[in-house]
C-alpha cells in the first residue's frame, strides 16, 4: 500500500524571512502530531518543543494570520494546505542534512538531530539540494524516516511498532524516533537499526518487558521503548 501524498510546491515563507526558526519548529511539530488526523493540542506542542504552554497561543495566532495554521478553539491547531507545504520542505531540509552529516561527515546517527536542527534554519536551499544530489537523492534519513521530495511527495504510511507485534512474530525495522540520542545509542547497542530483523520471543504480563531476538541474541526492551520503533511485520511467525 502506498500512502504518498502530494503537496504542490510552496514558496517557503520561512526563507523569505517571515518566520523565525522557532516558528518553523512549530510547523514541523504540528505536522508530526497531526498525522493521526487530530489537531495538535496546545499542551502537546509545548511539551514537544520544551516551552511553556502560555507561549504557544501567541505563536499559533501569528501562524494563523500568515495562513499557515487553522486554530480550533479548545482543540488545537492544524496546518493549512500552505502550512503543510512549508512544513514538508522544512522536514526535507532537516532529513537531508542529517543524511549528509552521517554519510559524508561521519557523524554518529545518535547525535545528528540536534546538529541538523541548528543547520536547517541557516542553510540555503541551494546548499541543501546540492547535499541531496551528492547523496544520490536519498529517500530516507539515517533513522529510516521518509524524506519528502522537492515537489511535496512523502510516504505517510501508518506503521506498527514492536510493541504491537505478537509473540513469535518477526518484522523488519523501518524507522525510529530520532529525538533522544541515548535511546538511539541503546538501540544501536542491540543492533536495532533500519533494515534489521527482529523477533518477539516473549512478552511479560502486565506491561512487562518485551524479549527481542536480534542477530541471534536476546534483549529485553520496555514497552514504551518498543513503541518507538516502527516495523513492517513479516508473514507467518
Amino acid at each position: 500500500m502506498t500512502a504518498a501524498r502530494r503537496t504542490p510546491p510552496t514558496a517557503p515563507a520561512s526563507r523569505a524571512g517571515e518566520l523565525t526558526g522557532q516558528a518553523e519548529d512549530y510547523l514541523k511539530a504540528i505536522y508530526e502530531m497531526g498525522q493521526g488526523g487530530e489537531p495538535a493540542a496546545t499542551n502537546a506542542i509545548a511539551a514537544l518543543l520544551g516551552i511553556a504552554p502560555a507561549s504557544v497561543s501567541g505563536m499559533l495566532q501569528r501562524l494563523s494570520r500568515l495562513g499557515l495554521v487553522q486554530v480550533e478553539r479548545y482543540r488545537g491547531a492544524r496546518l493549512t494546505h500552505t502550512g503543510r507545504g512549508v512544513a514538508l520542505q522544512l522536514i526535507r531540509r532537516h532529513r537531508i542534512i542529517e543524511s549528509y552529516l552521517v554519510t559524508r561527515l561521519g557523524f554518529d546517527w545518535a547525535m545528528v538531530d540536534e546538529e541538523a536542527e541548528r543547520l536547517e534554519h541557516a542553510a540555503s536551499t541551494e546548499l541543501v539540494e546540492r547535499m541531496a544530489a551528492a547523496l544520490g537523492h536519498p529517500t530516507e534519513d539515517p533513522h529510516g524516516a521518509p524524506i519528502p521530495t522537492s515537489d511535496g511527495l512523502v510516504d505517510e504510511r501508518r506503521l506498527q511498532s514492536i510493541a504491537d507485534l505478537a509473540v513469535g512474530q518477526t518484522a523488519r525495522v523501518v524507522r525510529m524516533s530520532d529525538r533522544d540520542s541515548e535511546f538511539l545509542r541503546y538501540l544501536a547497542a542491540m543492533g536495532v537499526r533500519p533494515g534489521a530483523t527482529v523477533k518477539v520471543a516473549a512478552r511479560a504480563p502486565f506491561d512487562g518487558p518485551v524479549t527481542l531476538t536480534v542477530r541471534g541474541k536476546a534483549h529485553q526492551v520496555g514497552v514504551a521503548a518498543a513503541g518507538r520503533v516502527y516495523v513492517e511485520a513479516r508473514a507467518g511467525k
